[in-house]
């Protein structure tokens, strides 16, 4: 930890509780949790954890994250208070992927630009908004993406197209072994009323169907194929407002699991298994996770 701390020039947190960097407020210690400074730091940091040969793993805001009640032994890297310059000229856009995707949409619709308005109140940063291909109300990030700047874990700088990269429902093929650093998108320049009728629907829609008012990580499953919700399938199979200790399968969206205040990773997992389980015994669907989970054993999530 002293040669880490000699190395890092942004922030270093030693044995930081992850419970209070996910939307969740759920997480055990991460050995070392780091703020790089910018490119270079980040360099350094993924320098050193390869030659000690030290786990390294990547997060955004937490907004899409559950941790491990045991934490996490390795280096947790975050941009989201550092990579995030914003830069808008015309109709292109370039970002940092520490920007929160929030901001960047509503500079977009400020602007008038289309694309990304669907995504309005869409929690979290961009980098993890391109690795889910984040997507809201029939709009995706992707189908704006121009090319995208990575760094590999040995600190080299590399470049992709947007079509060297296959998207899919909440997919992409971005390498585990490279973290997003930039992003470069062509927006359309439309109306401002427009816009603001589509941003609108997408606001209204939100409010009016998911449980903002408790801490969750939004939608726990894939829908598994156009036209069937995980939603709905969880509903049918009776289980809304089924818990696990402090933590619950909504009552107002089904595929929303909520912490109402001291959940552990352990009930969520528990809720994760009971849904899986039912869907699959009632429908023949095996739900498919859209959250991502760090710290977890193998078999934990299966029912």
């Amino acid at each position: 930890m002293a040669e880490l701390r000699n190395t890092v020039q942004g922030s270093l947190l030693e044995n930081e509780p992850m419970a209070k960097h996910t939307s969740y407020g759920i997480g055990g210690p991460a050995w070392a949790y780091i703020t790089p400074n910018d490119k270079f730091d980040l360099q350094n940091i993924l320098h050193f954890a390869s030659a000690e040969n030290i786990q390294v793993y990547f997060v955004g805001s937490g907004s899409n994250l559950l941790v491990a009640d045991e934490g996490i032994d390795g280096i947790v890297i975050t941009l989201g208070k550092s990579f995030t310059h914003l830069e808008i000229n015309g109709s292109h856009i370039y970002a940092e992927t520490g920007v929160m995707l929030g901001r960047m949409v509503k500079e977009c619709i400020k602007r008038n630009l289309s694309g990304l308005e669907s995504m309005i109140g869409v929690p979290g940063t961009l980098g993890g908004a391109l690795i889910m291909n984040a997507g809201a109300f029939g709009g995706e990030i992707s189908n704006c993406l121009e090319k995208v700047e990575v760094m590999t874990l040995a600190g080299e700088l590399k470049k992709y197209s947007a079509n060297e990269i296959d998207f899919s429902y909440r997919h992409s093929t971005f390498r585990e072994d490279e973290i997003i650093i930039g992003a470069y998108f062509e927006l359309e320049e439309i109306d401002a009323d427009e816009i603001q009728e589509k941003r609108n629907s997408a606001s209204k829609g939100r409010k009016a169907n998911q449980p903002l008012r408790f801490r969750s990580a939004g939608s726990v499953f894939k829908n598994p194929k156009p036209g069937l919700a995980a939603g709905y399938l969880i509903d049918q199979a009776g289980l809304k407002g089924t818990r696990s200790g402090d933590a619950e399968i909504s009552e107002k969206h089904a595929n929303f699991f909520i912490n109402h205040g001291t959940a552990k990773a352990s009930d969520i997992a528990k809720l994760i298994r009971i849904a899986r389980k039912e869907v699959k015994e009632q429908f023949d669907v095996m739900l498919e996770l859209e959250i991502k989970t760090l710290g977890f054993k193998e078999d934990v999530f299966t029912p």
